[in-house]
């Protein structure tokens, strides 16, 4: 597949990841509607490619993973009828004049992703820039990092569907705190907190990313992994184990008469590597017959 060109971000692919860097480097990355738009049609691009087993998520220069919103309309900043929004960005038309968060765009696609996703954040991540990252699977940071979910200090609150995935990875009291105080904080406390996985030298960052990823990509059924990461987020807001059991027993049932199940057992009982026959883009099973989809992404 021909690699794509985006005016906000880098895109590259190899030995199945896919990079993805945010790349405003003048601006230490800063979120605009178009790095909105960029971000949701590379998200695109690595579901749609079979040859991308993980993607990778992070910034450009060494100053910041993502500064937060693009202040630059100053005080109109956050003024959507200011900025003029289009009608198009409007709650599907169902909500009179409220229009969608661009953060929640993003995040509910990356929600929807078919592939792993991991964020190596290298530097400032505020705003935007932490919140988008609570949508990717699993966050490695340098000791550079900083985060700051600093919403009520400049007057507005937590956005991109924080308020749902936030209390799930950090628990509700840490959550709170990070969020009434508003304040910077180091990657240790990010660490401590359980944002982050884990934090590395800024030199060993990536490489510490890549390594995860290529333990992904070299020893795991990609159809398998659609599937593993659509059940656990999706099952997180279960109101009973049973709606977890309908699922897994049609994945299991699914997947053990694909082709990837016969090559995972065989290659184990034959001690080498798999080689997995199934592709995402085609044979990834629906097991989520009473799932109700959202109407708009």
């Amino acid at each position: 597949m021909t690699a794509p060109t985006f005016e906000t971000l880098l895109y590259s692919v190899e030995d199945g990841i896919a990079t993805i860097t945010l790349n405003r480097p003048e601006r230490m990355n800063a979120f605009t509607t178009q790095m909105m738009r960029d971000m949701i049609a590379a998200f695109d691009v690595t579901d749609a490619d079979d040859e991308v087993k993980v993607v990778i998520v992070t910034g450009a220069g060494e100053r910041a993973f993502c500064a937060g919103a693009d202040l630059g309309s100053g005080g109109a900043t956050f003024d959507y009828d200011a900025a003029g929004a289009k009608a198009t960005e409007r709650m599907d038309g169902k909500v009179g004049d409220i229009y969608r968060d661009g953060g929640g765009r993003v995040t509910l696609r990356i929600f929807e992703s078919l592939k792993p996703v991991i964020a190596a954040v290298n530097g400032a991540a505020v705003g935007i820039g932490v919140t988008m990252q609570l949508a990717m699977d699993i966050r490695m940071a340098s000791t550079t990092a900083r985060f700051g979910f600093v919403f009520a200090r400049r007057g507005i609150t937590p956005e991109a569907a924080s308020s749902w995935f936030l209390t799930r990875l950090v628990g509700l009291q840490q959550a709170l705190e990070w969020c009434y105080t508003g304040r910077v904080f180091p990657a240790q406390e990010a660490l401590d907190g359980r944002l982050v996985r884990s934090v590395h030298a800024p030199e060993d960052l990536l490489p510490a990313a890549r390594a995860l990823a290529r333990e992904i990509a070299d020893n795991t059924a990609p159809v398998s992994i659609a599937l593993t990461r659509q059940m656990l987020y999706r099952m997180a807001g279960a109101g009973h184990p049973m709606e977890a059991h309908m699922a897994d027993s049609r994945a299991i049932q699914y997947r053990g008469a694909q082709g990837d199940a016969k090559e995972g057992v065989t290659a184990f009982l034959e001690k080498r590597q798999p080689t997995y026959p199934d592709k995402v883009s085609k044979d990834l099973p629906d097991i989520w017959a009473n799932w109700k989809q959202p109407t708009f992404r």
